[in-house]
């Protein structure tokens, strides 16, 4: 008899590898423990939530994605600072007898770049491109990592004014003719749209050859793994990193709040995933 269970939640859901990375590390470890993929129509989450809260639905806890993480944040019994600011979760799991609810979105950011960029965080300017929800998360963490100029570059200026009203004085808002002067000697830039991955929706011109020489570029995409900015930054000669790391260490603060153990992302779980992605292709 299976001792605990998690989920994922999302609609669809169906494309989540979160169930391939979850119950790796429970084979791993030998825990006597499930994870599923649960897909829930948003007018139906908050019932959902009201069962696991109640104990109802069979959970501890879960993992939360598009397009629920708003109403997870505001639907938990207690959410932590991180999540508070963000106003979204992806990560719930109960204590107390109260359903919590945390944002480890940037946890997986940072951690990806510590494990393939080790001494990103000694930059002090960054360039984000894009000004979207999952911008939030990357702003945030560049913020807390100690970067003092954070340049949010959108083709809407207004949500990127809102970003930069949200995360402070740290964060300037910029329209995309602006990227060419902000990318000047930048140490990170981090890519956080879908610009460049079909013909309606082109590239830009970047200007990546302006960056710092030892700049790191990242993406947050991972599908493909090389997307169109990294393909550009590695011709130049830029260090870059993609976003599949950050998928896989999202996940590993959640595995332990359930599963009461700290899961390692290997380089085993990542040839899983990418193998997963090349079978889908």
């Amino acid at each position: 008899m299976v001792k605990s269970l998690a989920f994922v939640t999302g609609f669809p859901v169906a494309h989540s590898r979160s169930p391939i990375i979850h119950r790796h590390w429970l084979e791993r470890y030998r825990i006597d423990g499930g994870y599923e993929a649960v897909e829930v129509r948003p007018e139906a989450f908050p019932q959902f939530l009201q069962d696991v809260a109640a104990g109802r639905a069979g959970f501890i806890g879960g993992n939360v994605t598009i397009p629920h993480k708003e109403a997870a944040f505001r639907l938990a019994d207690f959410a932590d600072e991180l999540a508070t600011e963000l106003g979204a979760s992806n990560t719930l799991w109960m204590e107390d007898g109260k359903l919590c609810a945390s944002n480890t979105d940037g946890y997986g950011f940072a951690a990806n770049l510590d494990q393939a960029a080790p001494g990103w965080k000694s930059g002090k300017t960054a360039v984000i491109l894009g000004a979207g929800g999952a911008s939030r998360a990357v702003i945030q963490t560049v913020r807390d990592s100690g970067f003092t100029a954070i340049h949010v570059v959108n083709r809407t200026f207004e949500r990127a004014l809102s970003l930069a009203d949200r995360f402070g004085e740290a964060v300037f808002a910029h329209p995309l003719p602006a990227l060419k002067e902000v990318v000047d000697k930048a140490d990170l830039f981090v890519n956080t749209t879908s610009l460049g991955m079909s013909g309606d929706n082109p590239l830009p011109p970047l200007y990546l050859d302006r960056l710092a020489a030892d700049a790191v570029v990242t993406d947050i995409v991972y599908v493909p793994l090389q997307t169109p900015v990294l393909e550009q930054a590695a011709a130049l000669g830029l260090r870059t990193v993609d976003g599949l790391g950050m998928l896989l260490h999202q996940a590993a603060p959640g595995f332990e709040k359930w599963f009461g153990e700290r899961p390692e992302v290997t380089a085993e779980l990542r040839a899983l995933i990418v193998n997963d992605l090349e079978r889908q292709q």
